[in-house]
């Protein structure tokens, strides 16, 4: 159908659904607290504020798993 037409309208439409999926970033879509808090996590790493990943799944185990 999109290819046999030629109502400008239509067209315009389309393009710009494209347009929007192309240029679409996870970044652009989530919210500004979102966006802070990657950013947090972001300058904690590269201070080297990190926590093993054993650690992690220790405590999660150990809170969801208290057998």
């Amino acid at each position: 159908m999109i290819l046999n037409t030629e109502k400008p309208s239509v067209l315009a439409k389309v393009e710009a659904v494209f347009k929007k999926e192309k240029g679409s970033d996870w970044w652009d879509e989530i919210s500004e607290a979102e966006k802070a808090a990657v950013e947090k996590g972001l300058a904690e790493a590269d201070r080297g504020e990190l926590i093993p990943h054993e650690e992690v799944m220790k405590k999660v185990r150990d809170k969801y798993n208290p057998d």
